[in-house]
């Protein structure tokens, strides 16, 4: 799998961080099961990965909706962060991101803009050496509207000091592209886990 990046000389490389950066999609899922199981909810794999992208809160707030669950939204948060903290020493990078990275490392500023907590981010960055690639993280803490808002992208072109028609985002969810869209950004399309098996 090789990712196509559009024309155009771009001057800095914005990254979300699941399922963009880190392979985590996988190990988010078995702790997502793991967590609302214990309140009786099921989570289709095919639901998760159309709503990538959506804080955690939100996601529990929408199934106790769809399954008329009152699953204490802060508790089921905690408890699914936590189950995905163990299952961390199993993270690998996705090598095909890996590549642009180490391509282009040096010569223009990176910056992460995750819909994930930074405790979280932070963790997956440091388990796969990655970490020091990224002058700035923008996570979930940083802003309040999440994505297809534009919020994160933009104030992640604003640590940098780049404008933001000069930036390109990498992205494996809808969201994320509709939020790239949104904040004026070129944006490339990492394959799902399920889309890149050769």
């Amino acid at each position: 799998m090789k990712l196509k990046i559009p024309d155009g000389a771009f001057r800095a490389y914005l990254f979300d961080c699941d399922g963009t950066v880190v392979d985590s999609m996988p190990l988010h899922y078995i702790a997502w099961k793991q967590a609302l199981e214990e309140w009786g909810c099921t989570y289709e794999e095919e639901l998760f990965y159309s709503w990538g992208g959506r804080p955690i809160r939100e996601i529990i707030s929408l199934l106790n909706e769809q399954q008329g669950l009152k699953m204490p939204v802060e508790e089921v948060a905690i408890r699914k962060e936590n189950l995905y903290f163990d299952l961390l020493p199993q993270l690998k990078a996705i090598p095909e991101v890996v590549e642009h990275i180490d391509a282009m490392y040096g010569k223009i500023p990176f910056a992460v803009a995750s819909g994930s907590r930074r405790d979280s981010v932070e963790s997956s960055l440091k388990i796969t050496g990655l970490i020091d690639k990224f002058e700035t993280l923008v996570c979930a803490d940083d802003y309040k509207r999440g994505k297809p808002a534009p919020d994160c992208f933009l104030l992640a072109a604003e640590r940098l000091g780049i404008a933001p028609e000069d930036c390109l985002v990498f992205e494996d969810t809808e969201l994320g592209i509709e939020a790239a869209t949104a904040a004026g950004m070129a944006a490339v399309k990492v394959p799902q886990p399920f889309e890149r098996v050769t």
